[in-house]
């Protein structure tokens, strides 16, 4: 039985007016430098005719056209004065006309407005009663394909239709903030966060002064470089620290834009070719504070990663980066408040299933477990996540999509525990919304896809891409879903079968045994070496100890050999790459009860484990 979802008819579509400047060069120094001379060779009079003629064709598409000139005219400068021509002695027509030379205009949504999340606004006065002012955030994306983050601004009525604002009458870019003052032992904090960075703390602690900001820091890199002989390796990482600091910025808008106005553009070398799928939601901290966090896809061309996006009003916007091994896959969602005094994410950190993640740092993520796996044929081919999950009476909602037959994307639903929400309550056995006759055309066909839903009285109000091409409305009533929702049986945390210490240095490999492990029901705790192993086992409680052999610090036979010495009796099965026969034969005469070469067969470890300790 398929859910009454309610189409509304507010659409948003891709506008080819839209535009912004950039700032345009030739494709050679050469090029630029002839093109100077040119603009330098028109007599006074031509030079003015030509620049009122673009001040009046450009003036009511752009806030402050002459400004933006002047700035793309102070950008080649350097190419002025190796020119040999004074730059007081240039007129100001004429200053401006070189930089409108300089200066291209670049659609922003000419090829799609896709991928909408919504949150409730931060301003929720003069309004009627039922009625809820909401920020709706889009992907736009227009030449050369780049993607942008563009906001709309609307009001949702108790029926569940939703009135957009009028559109701004120009786009704006925010002013980024190069002069915002890093605090050394904060920067080295996060710094530390990356382990691209590991082998170079000391010599980037020393070459830093306490205080410094971006333009600082830019010509302390510079300098080093150019007075430096030190290794490629640590000019790689002098070039890594700059990359830090450019992906930790901070942008404002003017406060005379209205929403529609505003878009954040590519402003890094990392997101050069895209800022992509925000997925807003307002985030509540534990003194009450409220901020509108975003994760967002980072696009360079090569790679994308997730970064993160925070505001409180939406002019002011903080960007940062996101470190650890479970940062490294699009498509991050975050909790709207801590639970049990961590952060948690959603994310699809396999490409195929949704995993949920726990930190005490919200830049850093380590921690996953499996949470959610493809069940039905709607979802076949992979799962992820359309958003924040919602915090609900029954539980976490947590909106998915599911990639099936012929690559059709839908959106499902599963149910989380409010408390424990590693434990999925229940998930629909049919999808939410998938596209409609009218809605399989476009971009990609078959996809619908969203970035952040929100619920508004009784209805949960679904904000959704059509196809890549556009964005539609719908809503559902709760009472539908949970209706609908069938429990799962699958992993309970609240009576699990047995806990496992899994004691291995390889992410990769902690990662796979553990999914293998939970599948069963199966508490696993990752100890990195045999000294955390040992602090993990003085805690009590652990049923069986899954060990890799060689690992640094304190490898597996001298875990062994110190839980014989201290009589502690749990079983130890070692898990291990290496080819050398006459280890099983030491293992086992040491007193391991198994002994499991890798790859781990999924199967035989499950088959020897149910021997130990059932399922």
């Amino acid at each position: 039985m398929s859910i009454n979802v309610q189409r509304l008819e507010t659409k948003i579509k891709p506008d080819p007016k839209r535009v912004i400047t950039k700032f345009s060069f030739p494709k050679s120094k050469e090029r630029a430098k002839i093109l100077i001379k040119r603009v330098l060779g028109l007599n006074e009079n031509e030079a003015s005719i030509t620049l009122q003629q673009t001040l009046r064709l450009f003036s009511n598409r752009h806030i402050n056209i002459s400004n933006i000139f002047k700035a793309n005219y102070n950008h080649i400068l350097p190419l002025i004065e190796e020119l040999g021509i004074s730059n007081d002695a240039l007129p100001e027509s004429k200053q401006l006309l070189i930089g409108a030379y300089f200066t291209k205009e670049q659609s922003i949504e000419s090829k799609s407005i896709c991928n909408p999340s919504m949150v409730e606004a931060p301003d929720q006065t003069d309004l009627l009663r039922g009625q809820k002012r909401v920020v709706i955030s889009l992907r736009g994306v227009g030449e050369d394909g780049i993607s942008n983050l563009i906001f709309r601004e609307g009001i949702l009525n108790k029926d569940g239709s939703l009135e957009l604002e009028e559109m701004g009458r120009v786009v704006a870019l925010p002013e980024r903030i190069s002069s915002k003052t890093y605090e050394k032992k904060h920067f080295l904090d996060s710094v530390k966060k990356s382990e691209a960075f590991s082998d170079h703390e000391n010599y980037i602690e020393a070459i830093l002064p306490k205080e410094f900001d971006y333009n600082h820091l830019t010509q302390i890199i510079d300098d080093v470089k150019l007075e430096s002989r030190d290794s490629d390796e640590r000019l790689q990482a002098l070039d890594f620290l700059f990359s830090l600091a450019e992906i930790n910025y901070e942008t404002t808008f003017s406060l005379d834009t209205t929403l529609s106005e505003r878009v954040l553009f590519p402003n890094t070398a990392s997101e050069s070719q895209g800022i992509e799928d925000a997925r807003f939601v307002k985030y509540t901290n534990n003194a009450g504070v409220v901020s509108y966090i975003a994760t967002y896809n980072a696009n360079d061309g090569e790679e994308v990663l997730p970064h993160m996006i925070e505001t409180y009003d939406f002019y002011h916007f903080t960007m940062m980066p996101l470190h650890g091994i479970g940062a490294h896959q699009k498509g991050m969602a975050l909790f709207p408040r801590k639970i049990k005094g961590d952060y948690v994410m959603i994310s699809r950190l396999d490409g195929i299933n949704n995993y949920i993640l726990f930190s005490d740092d919200i830049n850093k993520w380590e921690e996953s477990h499996l949470l959610h796996e493809p069940k039905f044929a709607w979802e076949s081919n992979q799962v992820g996540n359309v958003g924040s999950p919602i915090e609900t009476e029954k539980g976490w909602l947590l909106l998915t999509y599911g990639v099936g037959v012929m690559r059709q994307y839908v959106i499902g639903a599963v149910l989380l525990d409010l408390e424990n929400p590693r434990k999925v309550i229940a998930r629909l056995k049919e999808p939410l919304l998938k596209a409609n006759s009218v809605e399989r055309e476009g971009g990609v066909p078959n996809v619908v896809y969203s970035c952040g839903a929100m619920v508004n009285d009784d209805k949960l109000i679904i904000p959704y891409g059509v196809s890549d091409t556009s964005s539609a409305f719908a809503y559902v009533y709760l009472q539908d879903i949970w209706d609908l929702m069938i429990p799962e049986h699958g992993v309970d945390y609240d009576s699990q079968s047995a806990h496992i210490l899994l004691v291995e240095d390889d992410k990769i490999n902690q990662k796979v045994v553990t999914a293998v492990l939970e599948t069963k029901n199966i508490r696993v705790t990752v100890a990195s070496d045999g000294v955390n192993a040992l602090m993990e086992l003085a805690q009590g409680n652990i049923d069986v100890v899954l060990s890799d052999i060689n690992m640094p610090n304190f490898d597996g036979f001298q875990l062994l050999k110190y839980m014989t010495e201290k009589k502690i009796d749990v079983p130890v099965i070692f898990l291990t790459g290496l080819q050398d026969a006459s280890l099983e034969l030491k293992s086992l005469q040491m007193g391991a009860v198994d002994y499991i070469r890798k790859p781990v067969d999924r199967e035989l470890l499950l088959l020897k484990l149910e021997k130990i300790i059932g399922f």
